[in-house]
């Protein structure tokens, strides 16, 4: 039986492991080090390790040097590093993150990236001794989304519900062809996550909630991307290396927590989370990026059991182990810059963005020094080689760099489409669909003609926010794809992004859902979906007797009862990515009345029946959902789904009620409001707005974490608000709570800067009197220092404001309420 079969964990067996696990009691004391003996057993194709290959290995590092093999060790971001800095460090790897560009141009065109890489590898080839070239990788989440003009797919979330293995394969596949088209040779995919708790903001990563479907999909995602290995051949022309990631349990993390700790026992481990990772590797992925996470309170990327004794031994793999984005830094001992535990454990790439001079020349101070054994370094460096000749960057075939016409080609983009068709789930329809031919279409709701909310996070920008649809040339919003739809059955369409009309319509669309977000800062409280804007049109468009028609867009299952009560039909569409018009092929029928496309997606991950239920697993005890995993309706299966209970079972804006902004967003149920003279300007949870008359704007900035804050710059006077429903605070001034905040002055002030909280103002420059600009400053200010009655502790609706006089520069981060602390103090 194939390695990858043995892998599977039936459905029966996975209840009776997680039973198992539940009745133990929780991790034993050594619950961080793995036995091997309890993994599946798995094995890298001999093609990575054929004997030729291995000869120009021994020959390649008999001419290295020390300082050339521990550069082998480091990867540094485009951001932070240039083609002229090769001169002097023999970097091994360089990668572009989420939000790196050429020259810092995010709508960088292809032959700019292009060039870039072109400039790297010419600096690379220029340098004395073994000069060996770089690797370039890059995120391709959902096609090559870091490029304007690329096909996007959707999100894993939504190819999981199609359950077609080919069809991921054929994603694989022209992914790496654009990806090759701009110059890079490596992405960091596929994601072979189980997450568990819809909370994760990394939910969409991953294919379901059930090994089942990422074992079927690991091994085709690897050939799709790097072809089928062939012994002394290098991958070809049109294909790239893969990470699989993140090893390990990402998705099993305590709340859902991004970076969090999966405490779990080994059992449950390897029943849910390996799974993957064997038909990944049997199918010959070249690279593995380690979690930022921890399993049982030992972060990933520092456990020699896991990351030695079960990947690279027991299961077989002779590829290199990357690290994440300076996750090293978060080992006990560690530092972004020094960290021997992470290589000596097993990790044999850093991914040190902002960090490599630093990073490597401690790492080569503690490979001089025996801290790192030469033998561990040279272990690290031959599988680095190893794939370097396996992808051919030696001599690689690039026939297709900076070919256009490969970047959003028309086959790309039918593939797309088709996926978006197969992807769609729907979980209610009482008789309103397929659209008849000859109908009058309303199609509103601010997402209807939005590609950028369509496609989510990591799309052009890391979290997705900041985009119109001209950073989509090719693409089709789903607006677009049902009013021509729409039209060429004889109908009529209008969008209306209010939901107002002109011409009363036969039925209504309403696209919605959530906004776009990314790793940590997708993070929620709770599976309620909050905004009451598109419920409003729905039970409007239900008073009226209009016939509805909900197409959602999310990144996870969400509690929605009320807005599928609202509703006649209800279509899970996820993130579809820049094809909208796999959506109308599927809802609108042909001029002929018949059904173009059925449905066929089925749900990989299990729908809330209430907002508590963020840990709704098949196969777990109690498992009680609104609608099961596999669940979903078509044409030739239909079913009337009747009311829905409305309870959301948590308390309204639950846990959201004293935090308001972290992780680089406004948490729902807030806003944030710009203002001046000119009046209001709203941001969207991902921060990049002005008000206005562009006194005050706002961007995302990093602070404890990649764009963790938000910047603020005002140039006259005006206001920043965080807004929302009128909550009680009473409760939390009586108990001493503290508004706390973190601050880092960007300039100087020009004049007063106020804190506002409720309708009270506190001038908070004595509590700034000591900030160095630059640094960030611990802010505690105790909710006693608020007159009550001028703040209106009972009915608060902006529980944050901060109100400057002039110009000003002031980056905020992590704003709530606290327990008070010894550091708490009134201003003055």
């Amino acid at each position: 039986m194939p390695a990858s079969r043995r892998a599977l964990v039936s459905a029966i067996a996975l209840s009776a492991v997680l039973a198992g696990c539940a009745s133990t009691g929780g991790p034993s004391p050594r619950a961080a080090v793995a036995d091997p003996a309890v993994w599946p057993v798995a094995a890298s194709p001999a093609a990575i390790t054929d004997a030729a290959t291995e000869a120009r290995i021994d020959a390649l590092m008999a001419r290295m040097t020390l300082e050339e093999k521990v550069g082998q060790l480091i990867q540094a971001d485009i951001a932070s590093i240039t083609p002229a800095d090769l001169a002097t460090y023999p970097i091994g790897s360089i990668l572009a993150g989420g939000n790196s560009a050429p020259a810092g141009n995010e709508r960088a065109p292809l032959q700019d990236w292009v060039s870039l890489s072109r400039a790297f590898r010419d600096a690379a080839a220029a340098r004395p001794g073994a000069a060996v070239p770089l690797m370039f990788g890059i995120d391709a989440v959902h096609g090559h989304n870091n490029i304007v003009g690329a096909t996007l797919f959707p999100h894993n979330i939504g190819l999981g519900a199609a359950r077609d293995p080919d069809l991921i394969r054929r994603i694989g596949a022209a992914t790496a062809q654009e990806v090759a088209a701009s110059g890079a040779d490596w992405t960091f995919g596929p994601t072979l996550a189980v997450p568990r708790n819809d909370r994760w903001g990394r939910a969409y990563e991953g294919y379901g909630e059930n090994p089942e479907i990422v074992v079927s999909y690991a091994g085709p995602m690897t050939l799709g991307l790097q072809g089928a290995l062939v012994p002394g051949r290098p991958l070809g022309p049109d294909h790239i290396a893969g990470s699989a990631k993140h090893f390990l349990a990402d998705g099993g993390t305590a709340g859902g927590v991004d970076q969090g700790d999966a405490v779990i026992p080994e059992a449950e481990l390897v029943a849910i989370h390996a799974q993957g990772y064997v038909p990944a590797i049997d199918a010959g992925v070249l690279t593995v990026m380690a979690s930022f996470s921890s399993w049982n309170g030992v972060k990933i990327t520092g456990n020699r059991s896991l990351l030695t004794d079960v990947l690279k031994d027991r299961m077989g793999f002779e590829g290199f182990v990357v690290g994440d984005w300076n996750a090293h830094g978060q080992i006990p001992g560690c530092g972004n810059e020094s960290c021997p535990e992470a290589i000596n454990a097993g990790l044999d790439m850093f991914m040190a963005p902002d960090s490599w001079r630093g990073l490597y020349a401690n790492t080569l101070a503690q490979a001089r020094s025996g801290q790192i054994p030469q033998a561990r370094v040279d272990d690290a460096v031959r599988r680095i080689l190893r794939v370097k000749f396996k992808l051919g960057v030696f001599d690689r075939d690039r026939s297709l760099e900076g070919r256009a016409d490969i970047l959003g080609s028309p086959a790309h983009r039918a593939l797309a489409r088709e996926a978006v068709r197969k992807s769609l789930v729907l979980l209610k329809n009482n008789g309103v669909l397929p659209l008849r031919p000859g109908a009058r279409v309303l199609v509103a709701g601010d997402a209807a003609d939005s590609i950028g909310q369509a496609s989510g996070g990591w799309t052009v920008t890391w979290q997705g926010a900041d985009t119109t649809n001209a950073d989509f040339p090719g693409g089709t919003s789903i607006w677009a794809g049902l009013e021509a739809a729409v039209k060429a059955s004889g109908g009529q369409a209008e969008l209306s992004a209010d939901g107002d009309w002109r011409t009363r319509p036969d039925v209504a669309i309403v696209v919605f859902g959530e906004t776009p977000y990314a790793e940590f800062q997708g993070d929620i409280e709770t599976l309620d979906f909050g905004p009451e804007t598109p419920l409003a049109l729905l039970r409007r468009y239900k008073a009226a007797g209009i016939p509805t028609v909900s197409v959602f867009l999310s990144g996870r299952p969400l509690w929605t009862n009320p807005e599928i009560n609202a509703s006649d039909a209800f279509v899970a569409a996820w993130l579809p990515g820049t094809e909208g018009g796999g959506v109308a092929d599927v809802l609108v029928a042909g001029p002929d009345g018949r059904t173009r496309f059925d449905f066929s997606g089925r749900l990989s991950f299990s729908w809330p029946k209430s907002a508590a239920q963020e840990v709704l697993n098949v196969g777990t005890p109690g498992y009680d959902p609104q609608f099961s995993y596999g669940y979903g309706l078509s044409y030739a299966r239909p079913a009337f789904v009747g009311r829905l209970s409305e309870e959301a079972g948590v308390a309204p804006g639950r846990g959201n009620a004293d935090r308001y902004y972290a992780d680089g967003r406004v948490l729902p149920p807030w806003s944030l409001i710009l203002r001046d003279e000119g009046g209001d300007s709203r941001a969207g949870a991902i921060l990049a707005a002005a008000s206005p008359r562009g006194r005050v704007s706002v961007r995302p900035t990093d602070g404890s974490a990649q764009e963790s804050a938000a910047a603020l710059a005002f140039s006259d006077r005006a206001e920043m608000r965080i807004t929302g429903p009128t909550v009680d605070l009473s409760r939390q001034r009586n108990g001493d709570m503290v508004l706390g905040l973190s601050v880092r002055l960007d300039g100087p002030l020009s004049g007063p800067l106020e804190l506002g909280f409720g309708r009270d103002w506190i001038d908070l420059a004595p509590l700034l009197a000591d900030a160095r600009p630059g640094v960030w400053t611990a802010i505690r200010i105790p909710l006693a220092c608020f007159n009550p009655d001028r703040a209106g502790v009972t009915a608060v609706d902006t529980p944050f404001a901060l109100r400057s006089s002039g110009a000003a520069r002031i980056s905020v981060e992590d704003i709530g309420l606290l327990s008070r602390t010894s550091d708490a103090r009134c201003p003055g």
